[in-house]
C-alpha cells in the first residue's frame, strides 16, 4: 500500500503545541497521505478548524451532532477507514480518556472506535507530565497497545524548563512512517556504514571526501521501518540521529574497519554505503605543519579494504551490498568491483550525473547482481533506500 492509499487521522487537543500540528498535517499531505483532522473543543481556541481544513483538504468536524455532511455515522466510518490515528498534541485530559475508554466528543469517540495502530504524543507542563496519575494513564495506554512517543525537553510555554514539549513535526512524521511500514525485515540484523572518514595529517588538518552520509542514513531509516534491528557505523557528519537505530560513531578508515568487521559476523546483511578513504598518511604530525615556500609532499598508504574483507569472511546466507561511485565506465567498473569483492549486490552511481552522488537529497542508482541489473532511476535518497532494500532483501530468509 502506497502513501496515496493510506489514511491518517490527526487528533488535535487543546494545548499551545497545537500550532505544530499544522506543519505535521502539511508534511503528511505533501507525502501523499489522505489526512483527516479531528479537534477537541479546546483545540479550536488555539488553531482555527479552517486552517486544518485548508492544509488537509478535508472537512474538519468537531461536533458529533453536526448534520451537514455525509449521511453516515461519521466517527465510525472514519475510524474504519483510518490506517493510523495520531493525537498530537495529547493533553493530560485526552490521555486519561484514552486510558479509560471515555468517549464524550468527536475526537475521543473516533479514537475509541478505531482499530488501526494508534500513537499518542504527550505535550504539557512538566509537572503535569510527571504526575503519577498521568504516568499511570500513559502506561495503561501502552498496555492497550497504543504507542506513546516521548515528550521532548526544553523551554515550555508556561515559562518552566523541563520535559513536556511536543516533539518536532518531522520527528512525529518519522514515527508515523515507521509504524505504517511493512515489517518484512522483522527479526533481521542489518549493519550499515555511512558518511566519510577523516584521515589526520596533523592536529588541525585531515584528508576526507564530500560524502554527507545521507544515503547511509536513509538506508538505516528504511531498514528500521521494515522491522530490522539496525546498527549504523557512521563517519563524521551533521545529520540527526535515526531514532531506534544503534549508531557507532567513527572517524578514520581504520576506526570504521574495526567497528564494521567486529560486528559483521552476526548480521543477516551488511551494506557498505560509507565513502571510506582509500589512502591515509603514513605519519600524522604531532604538531601543526607550518606553511613554507617549498610546498608539502605527503606520503600515503592504502587503507584496509573493508568490503573485500567482508566478502572474504561472508557467512552462508549473509547478504553483502556495496556501493560503487565512479567518474567513468560506471557499470563496467561496478561489475568488476562486485565480482572482486564477492558482493551479492553493487549499487552503482555516477558522481558526474547532476542530482546523483554526494551532498544532495536525490540519487540515481543501478543495482547490479549475478542475476542482472535494475535501474532505479532518479529518486529521493529515502525512496532509493526503500527500493534498494525491497529489491535486495525482501523475502530473504534470516541466516540463523
Amino acid at each position: 500500500m502506497t502513501a496515496t492509499e493510506k489514511c491518517i487521522i490527526v487528533g488535535v487537543t487543546g494545548g499551545i503545541a497545537a500550532y505544530k500540528s499544522c506543519e505535521l498535517v502539511s508534511r503528511l499531505k505533501k507525502k501523499g497521505y489522505e489526512v483527516h483532522v479531528l479537534m477537541s473543543a479546546h483545540a479550536r481556541e488555539f488553531v482555527s478548524p479552517l486552517t486544518f481544513q485548508t492544509l488537509s483538504g478535508q472537512r474538519v468536524i468537531t461536533d458529533m451532532f453536526e448534520t451537514d455532511y455525509e449521511p453516515d455515522v461519521h466517527h465510525i466510518s472514519l475510524a474504519k477507514k483510518a490506517d493510523l490515528f495520531v493525537i498530537a498534541p495529547a493533553t493530560a485530559n485526552m490521555i486519561a480518556k484514552a486510558a479509560y475508554g471515555l468517549a464524550d466528543d468527536m475526537l475521543s469517540t473516533t479514537f475509541l472506535a478505531a482499530s488501526c495502530p494508534k500513537l499518542i504524543v504527550p505535550a504539557m507542563n512538566s509537572a503535569m507530565l510527571a504526575n503519577p496519575a498521568t504516568q499511570e494513564n500513559l502506561q495503561k495506554c501502552r498496555s492497550h497497545g497504543i504507542a506513546v512517543m516521548d515528550s521532548a525537553s526544553g523551554f515550555l510555554a508556561c515559562g518552566d524548563t523541563g520535559k513536556g514539549r511536543m516533539p518536532e513535526p518531522e520527528e512525529i512524521e518519522d514515527r508515523i512512517e515507521e509504524m505504517l511500514a511493512e515489517k518484512y525485515l522483522s527479526g533481521k540484523k542489518i549493519l550499515i556504514s555511512a558518511g566519510p572518514t577523516q584521515e589526520a595529517l596533523d592536529p588541525v588538518r585531515y584528508l576526507t571526501n564530500h560524502s554527507s552520509g545521507r544515503m547511509g542514513y536513509a538506508l538505516a531509516k528504511a531498514a528500521r521501518n521494515a522491522g530490522a534491528q539496525v546498527t549504523l557505523v557512521a563517519g563524521p557528519n551533521d545529520l540527526p540521529a535515526v531514532a531506534g537505530v544503534e549508531t557507532v560513531p567513527v572517524v578514520s578508515a581504520g576506526d570504521m574497519a574495526q567497528a564494521v568487521l567486529d560486528r559483521s559476523a552476526g548480521m543477516d546483511a551488511v551494506i557498505m554505503a560509507a565513502a571510506v578513504a582509500d589512502f591515509t598518511p603514513v605519519k600524522t604530525a604531532r604538531e601543526k605543519i607550518k606553511k613554507h615556500g617549498d610546498g608539502l609532499t605527503l606520503e600515503l598508504q592504502s587503507t584496509e579494504d573493508i568490503l573485500k574483507e567482508l566478502g572474504a569472511q561472508k557467512k552462508k546466507g549473509q547478504v553483502l551490498i556495496g556501493f560503487a561511485m565512479e567518474t567513468e565506465d560506471l557499470l563496467a567498473n561496478a561489475e568488476k568491483k562486485r565480482k572482486a569483492k564477492h558482493c551479492d549486490y553493487i549499487l552503482a552511481n555516477s558522481i558526474r550525473e547532476p542530482g546523483a552522488g554526494f551532498q544532495g537529497d536525490t540519487n540515481h542508482v543501478t543495482i547490479l547482481s549475478a542475476k542482472g541489473r535494475k535501474d532505479l532511476g532518479m529518486r529521493s535518497k529515502q525512496e532509493t533506500a526503500e527500493q534498494i532494500l525491497a529489491y535486495c532483501l525482501k523475502g530473504k530468509k534470516a541466516s540463523r
